[in-house]
C-alpha cells in the first residue's frame, strides 16, 4: 500500500507554494512526518556550472550522486518523466503522508488553489479526482471550501482523511511498494502480504538481517 498522497494545483501564481509551506509547517508541528514533491512542466536545473556535480555530468555521467551526513541527493537522467507514483514508491514511502505540488492532470487526489486577484475560473472543471479548493472565489459547487488563510482547516483535513484515515484502512507502515518496468502497481492487501512474509522469511536466515525494519529488492532482468 503507497504512502498517502494529496496534490495541491491550481494555475501558475495562484498561491500553492506558499499554502503547501504553510500546511507542512503545520501537519509537521504535530508531528507527521511530511514527504513534498514539486512537479516542474518546464524541466529545472539543481547544479550549479563549476561546481564538481556539474562538472560530472557534464562529463557525460548518466546519473550522479551527492552524499553527506544530513542529505542525499541524486541527478538523474530519464528517457521519459516519472509518474509521482513511481517517485513516491522509490524515494518517498518512510513518510505518513507526501504533499505534491503540481500535477493538475493527474488521477490523484487533489485540492485546487483558486485566488480571486489571480483567475476566477477552476482549472480543475470535471475532474472527479478533485477533493475542494482553497479560495476567495464564490463558488457553487459541492466539493470543500476552504477560504485562503485557512491552513489549519487544510492540515485538519489532510490528518483525518488521509493520515489517520489511511492507519484505520491498514496503512499502518508495514508497506509493500511494488514497481514494475517503471509503473508502480497497486497490491491488493492479501498480495502485498504474500509477498512481505515471502521476503522477510528468506532474508531473516541470512547473518545480520534477522530483524530487518526495512528491505529494498530490485530485480532486473537481461532480456
Amino acid at each position: 500500500m503507497m504512502v498517502p498522497v494529496i496534490s495541491i494545483v491550481g494555475n501558475s501564481g495562484s498561491g500553492k507554494t506558499t499554502l503547501i509551506e504553510k500546511v507542512v509547517k503545520e501537519l509537521t508541528s504535530r508531528g507527521i512526518n511530511v514527504g513534498v514533491l514539486k512537479h516542474d512542466a518546464h524541466g529545472f536545473e539543481i547544479d550549479h556550472e563549476g561546481k564538481d556535480s556539474w562538472r560530472h555530468k557534464k562529463a557525460g555521467a548518466a546519473t550522479v550522486g551527492l552524499s553527506s551526513p544530513e542529505k542525499l541527493a541524486i541527478i538523474k537522467d530519464v528517457k521519459a518523466e516519472w509518474p509521482p507514483e513511481r517517485i513516491i514508491a522509490s524515494f518517498l514511502i518512510d513518510h505518513d503522508i507526501v504533499i505534491t505540488e503540481g500535477y493538475k492532470t493527474g488521477t490523484l487526489p487533489k485540492i485546487e488553489v483558486l485566488r480571486a486577484a489571480h483567475s476566477a475560473t477552476p482549472a480543475t472543471v470535471n475532474d472527479s479526482t478533485l477533493l475542494g479548493y482553497v479560495t476567495d472565489v464564490e463558488l457553487k459547487t459541492d466539493k470543500l471550501l476552504f477560504g485562503l488563510d485557512d491552513v489549519t482547516g487544510v492540515a485538519n483535513f489532510i490528518e483525518e482523511r488521509f493520515v489517520n484515515g489511511s492507519a484505520l484502512n491498514g496503512n499502518n507502515k508495514e508497506t509493500v511498494s511494488l514497481v514494475v518496468d517503471g509503473v508502480h502497481v497497486t497490491l491488493k492487501p492479501f498480495i502485498e502480504e504474500l509477498i512481505r512474509e515471502a521476503v522477510l522469511g528468506m532474508i531473516k536466515s541470512l547473518k545480520g538481517c534477522e530483524e530487518p525494519a526495512e528491505v529494498e529488492l530490485r530485480v532486473k532482468r537481461k532480456l
